[in-house]
């Protein structure tokens, strides 16, 4: 799973809906935040945080 900085990996719906609507838009303004903040998030699950993870650390970045 190789993943770009400038765009979202493949999460679900819900989860998608729920960074968009917090204005993240790429996965490079998800570098350092915290996954306490992102669990707060209605629609965000453990599963996807996860995979938001998986995708910074392709990058050497990760959550707070």
């Amino acid at each position: 799973m190789t993943s770009s900085l400038d765009t979202l990996p493949k999460i679900g719906a819900p989860a998608t809906r729920a960074l968009h609507g917090a204005g993240y838009t790429a996965l490079r303004q998800l570098a350092g935040v915290p996954r306490a903040d992102l669990g707060k998030l209605h629609g965000m699950g453990p599963k996807a945080i996860g995979i938001l993870q998986a995708a910074l650390e392709e990058h050497g970045l990760g959550l707070g």
